[in-house]
């Protein structure tokens, strides 16, 4: 027989040591390709104004400087409203968004994949049609909406529909139908639990690659959203719409509008590493099914 290869006491493929070694580089490769973005972006935000224009571009700095953060906060700080009041907008909308998101999304999705109900699946085929429509399509109806709610203006107006994205529902019913067995479910009714509390202690808890994934893409949408349509006074606005218009000032302007770029990247990319294990785990099992 055989000996399996092992590997931290976990037995891995049969492949053998150059096979390994041979996918190993090419993962290498393709992570430092992925990677170079995110690293021109960084050595373009330490690059003096001479250095920024040149052609071709290069990948080092050969006199780096912090001199574009400090013209960007001083930018930031000559502004009617304070800096801090931009990142708490941003800060606020996008956790409350996000935690709303998650909430509302894994419920439904729990009843529409464990629960039987009249209507349920022409419900998640609308849910599903509504994938094909991009939010400016559907801009107008949503500004009339809210004006009858009278939500414009408000931090709601970019709450709220934060709290129904269709990518979200569709993403965690794939989970509850995939991960989350019945006899699970039903050995917990039988315990005498109700449908909330095997839905928070039972089914949650079984789906937290869908949810943590879920967490990502909210959270960066939220935080990389700009102008809206919705907000009109200053005091609400976000950071980013705030750090656009300070950096459309032209080529004088060009190294800040660069800080500011790394400014906006790194929330979104810590809350990734902190989550990266799980969405890989997301993606590993996308598609498997018992």
């Amino acid at each position: 027989m055989a000996k399996l290869r092992t590997r931290k006491h976990k037995v891995v493929l049969a492949r053998s040591r150059g096979g390994d070694a041979g996918i190993t580089f090419i993962l290498v490769i393709l992570g430092a390709f992925m990677f170079l973005p995110m690293y021109y972006v960084v050595i373009q935000s330490l690059k003096p104004l001479d250095e920024l224009w040149m052609f071709p571009p290069r990948f080092y700095v050969m006199q780096p400087t912090g001199r574009n953060f400090k013209d960007l906060f001083t930018l930031m700080s000559g502004n009617l409203v304070p800096f801090s009041r931009y990142v708490f907008n941003t800060v606020f909308t996008s956790v409350a968004g996000t935690v709303g998101n998650l909430f509302f999304s894994s419920l439904a999705a729990y009843a529409m994949a464990k629960i039987k109900f009249p209507g349920g699946k022409m419900m998640f085929k609308a849910v599903r049609t509504s994938l094909m429509f991009h939010s400016t399509v559907t801009a107008v109806t949503s500004f009339i909406l809210m004006s009858a709610l009278n939500m414009i203006d408000t931090y709601w107006a970019i709450i709220v529909p934060a709290w129904g994205t269709s990518l979200g529902l569709y993403l965690m019913k794939q989970f509850m139908e995939t991960n989350v067995t019945d006899a699970v479910l039903e050995s917990s009714r039988l315990d005498g639990a109700g449908e909330l509390r095997t839905f928070w202690i039972i089914a949650m808890p079984m789906v937290k690659p869908g949810w943590l994934t879920l967490i990502v893409y909210s959270f960066q949408d939220l935080w990389n959203k700009g102008a809206s349509i919705y907000i009109h006074s200053e005091q609400l606005k976000s950071l980013n719409y705030a750090i656009q218009q300070i950096t459309a000032g032209g080529i004088k302007r060009a190294g800040a509008s660069a800080a500011a770029t790394v400014v906006m990247m790194l929330v979104p990319i810590m809350v990734f590493v902190i989550t990266q294990s799980n969405i890989i785990e997301t993606m590993g099992s996308s598609g498997m099914k018992d």
